[in-house]
C-alpha cells in the first residue's frame, strides 16, 4: 500500500447524501477482475446518466461529499473504485462504517468534517487542496485550515504504508519466535 503522508491535488464536490456502495459502483460490474483495475466503473451508471457529473472529464485526487458516504452493503469494490480512478482522500460529515474501515485497510484516507465545514469546502470546488495527513489538517482553497481527528492505529497504519499483509509482516520475527517455542513445547503438533 501507498504511504499517505500529504496530498495536494484537484477537489471536486459531490453534493448528494446518502451515497451507497451501489452508487460507487454497480454490482455488476464486481464479477470482473480487478488486476484491469475498476476505475472505469467508478459512479458507472450516474456518469452515463447525467453529462455534468461532477467527476466527468476530471481526475481528482480528493472528493468532497455529503452526509453519509459510503453507505450501504460491504462492498469493498467501492474502495477499489475510487482507489483505481485516483482518489486518494474522501471528505464528508460522516460516512459508512464498513466503507471506513474498508478505505483504511486499502490505502484510503477519509475525513470527517462538521456538516458547515464540508458544505463551505464544497462550495469552493472544483480547486487544488492540500491534506496533510500527519499534522491532521485540511487546506481548504480559500488558505484556511482545518483540524481533523483520526484514530492512531489507522493513521499509523496510513502513514506508513501497513495493509492487513505489511502490518502481520511487520510482526514476523515475532511470529517466528512463538512458532519455534511452539514446535519445542508440543514437537508432536508441528510438520517436520
Amino acid at each position: 500500500m501507498t504511504p499517505f503522508t500529504t496530498l495536494d491535488g484537484l477537489a471536486v464536490a459531490l453534493d448528494r447524501s446518502n451515497v451507497d456502495t451501489d452508487q460507487i459502483i454497480p454490482a455488476r460490474f464486481l464479477r470482473k477482475p480487478r488486476s484491469a483495475g475498476y476505475q472505469n466503473f467508478l459512479f458507472h451508471d450516474v456518469r452515463e446518466a447525467e453529462p455534468d457529473f461532477p467527476l466527468n472529464g476530471r481526475a481528482p485526487a480528493i472528493l468532497v461529499a455529503d452526509a453519509n458516504f459510503g453507505c450501504g452493503s460491504s462492498r469493498e469494490g467501492a474502495v477499489y473504485a475510487l482507489v483505481d480512478a485516483g482518489i486518494r482522500c474522501v471528505i464528508a460529515p460522516s460516512f459508512g462504517d464498513i466503507f471506513a474501515g474498508n478505505a483504511g485497510k486499502n490505502g484510503l484516507l477519509t475525513v470527517v468534517l462538521a456538516p458547515d465545514l464540508a458544505a463551505a469546502l464544497r462550495a469552493q470546488l472544483p480547486a487544488s487542496m492540500r491534506v496533510d495527513l500527519p499534522a491532521q489538517q485540511v487546506r481548504f482553497p480559500d488558505g484556511s485550515v482545518h483540524g481533523f481527528a483520526i484514530d492512531a492505529f489507522r493513521k499509523r497504519c496510513l502513514v506508513e504504508g501497513l495493509d492487513d499483509i505489511g502490518l502481520t509482516l511487520a510482526h514476523a520475527g515475532e511470529i517466528a519466535a512463538f512458532q519455534d517455542a511452539d514446535r519445542a513445547a508440543r514437537p508432536w503438533a508441528m510438520p517436520a
